[in-house]
């Protein structure tokens, strides 16, 4: 049985009434930097996406899933992408927009239930990652819940701040 629901949070499908939050997510200039977004969205491009999040992962390659309080606020996404089901692997991100979310252990046990999902139900051998070098807070959390450093990609992104090193991360099921 497949188990998306922890004590703080569940992951679910994501439906038509997610429009107003993802909207707000995709043109927040604030996270442009991590989605690697350069021009703003439109409801008609992000209600298209919504129609067709239902396509299946093997088909797309990918599989966003919303991440919701135990209270039902919806708070975040996280999303296995480049999903390779013949070396079985997938790269895995998560985002919690509101900071009143964060460092409360949501973005963990969202990121947990989704490890155990790619582990135990899709039968993923790996996941990886990718993380902006000043990104302390994805850091600890990937790092304490088992990911490894696996190397340093130099003058990766360019930001505000001029270029960034990207750190590759991966977790191999035990």
């Amino acid at each position: 049985m497949v188990n998306l629901k922890g004590n703080k949070v569940f992951l679910r499908a994501l439906e038509p009434e997610d429009i107003g939050f993802l909207y707000k997510l995709e043109n927040d200039t604030s996270v442009w930097e991590v989605s690697e977004t350069v021009a703003p969205y439109s409801k008609f491009v992000l209600e298209e996406y919504l129609a067709n999040a239902h396509r299946d992962i093997y088909e797309v390659k990918q599989l966003r899933l919303a991440i919701n309080t135990v209270s039902n606020e919806l708070i975040g996404f996280i999303d296995l992408f480049e999903f390779d089901p013949k070396n079985k692997r997938a790269g895995v991100g998560i985002i919690i927009l509101d900071d009143r979310h964060k460092r409360k252990g949501m973005g963990e046990e969202a990121l947990k239930l989704l490890i155990s999902y790619s582990f135990n139900h899709l039968d993923l051998h790996q996941l990886y990652c990718n993380i902006a070098a000043d990104n302390q807070a994805s850091i600890f959390l990937f790092e304490k819940l088992g990911f490894e450093k696996i190397g340093i990609k130099r003058d990766w992104k360019w930001t505000s701040r001029g270029y960034l090193d990207e750190i590759m991360y991966q977790k191999i099921k035990k």
